[in-house]
């Protein structure tokens, strides 16, 4: 049987880094507070000619060089964001002129910081019918572009990113093994984003305050937990396979204190867990596919493991997938 098998990662980071110490010239909170409540020390911010659809198409070269793969070989670009410098088009259209990849048909895909499992979902669909065809699965944003730069409580979270994975079939055992992947539309408003205000007056929204990120962390804490857990599970039971089999996790990086309430819930030590949240902060569906990127350019990655993938996001949106490199 023929699998999803990932042939190359790669992954892009804006070169500004915005420190918590600079953070605290904008707004009333301290490096201390910062640190001990969400892990992060740093993240990156971009600047001029670092879009999203920039910062995604440097990953996705970086992912392609290393599969060995041209942008003529790709059939498909998915991009998982919900920051695009535009609506339309697509940051995947955006994307595709941008590499060359003129040979692949392209659409983005909005689940928030799930964005990135999704697409990797959709993609092994794809090669699951037809197992000749090559995919790029990238999750980019620039939530720079979405945070409320007043809010204490939000705008310490965030940072700007890339992460891209090229995939294709392969018959050897290796590849994707199994996901799943839920959504609760009734908790919407725990974490929430508007759009741009309407242009039509009689959709227009009175108390429209922003399209910028909205979150009552207390309460997304609670669900993310235990949805992530509920998930891992789920996909553990699926393929007959115990958490101390798994040879790495790598979780959405949304919150130290998250990370470390899903060691404890899930009985794996914090070694077991790829964390880089002190460095990039919250990347949203870019936070995975650059996590991946960075264990396997460190050797954290060998033939044959099992490795574990899970996120929560705005929506609510979450999931977990389990593949053999």
């Amino acid at each position: 049987m023929s699998r999803a098998v990932i042939l190359g990662t790669g992954s892009c980071l804006p070169e500004r880094v915005l420190t918590n110490f600079d953070l605290e010239k904008l707004v009333d909170t301290s490096d201390e507070w910062i640190t001990t409540r969400t892990g992060i020390q740093q993240r990156r911010i971009s600047s001029k000619g670092e879009e999203t659809s920039k910062l995604a198409s440097v990953a996705a070269q970086n992912a392609l060089k290393m599969a060995g793969c041209t942008a003529e070989e790709i059939d498909l670009i998915i991009v998982g964001t919900m920051t695009s410098e535009m609506t339309m088009p697509s940051c995947a259209c955006l994307v595709q002129k941008e590499i060359g990849a003129m040979n692949a048909f392209a659409v983005d895909l909005s689940a928030a910081c799930s964005g990135f499992l999704y697409a990797l979902d959709m993609a092994e669909k794809y090669i699951l019918n037809d197992p000749d065809m090559k995919i790029l699965v990238i999750g980019a944003e620039t939530l720079s572009t979405r945070v409320n730069w007043q809010d204490r409580n939000t705008c310490v979270l965030f940072g700007d990113g890339a992460g891209a994975c090229v995939l294709a079939g392969n018959d050897q055992g290796r590849g994707m093994l199994s996901s799943r992947l839920f959504s609760d539309g009734r908790l919407w408003e725990l974490l929430s984003m508007e759009c741009a205000p309407s242009m039509n007056h009689e959709l227009r929204k009175e108390d429209h305050l922003g399209s910028y990120i909205k979150m009552v962390g207390r309460d997304v804490f609670k669900y993310a937990v235990r949805a992530m857990e509920d998930a891992i599970d789920k996909v553990l039971k699926k393929e007959g396979v115990t958490i101390e089999q798994v040879s790495l996790l790598i979780p959405h990086q949304a919150n130290i204190r998250i990370l470390r309430s899903l060691s404890e819930r899930l009985g794996i030590s914090l070694e077991k867990i790829y964390i880089n949240i002190h460095k990039y902060g919250n990347t949203s569906a870019a936070s995975i596919p650059i996590a991946i990127d960075e264990a396997n350019r460190e050797g954290r990655l060998q033939q044959g493991d099992l490795l574990l993938l899970c996120a929560f996001g705005g929506g609510f949106t979450w999931g977990a997938s389990l593949l053999k490199w």
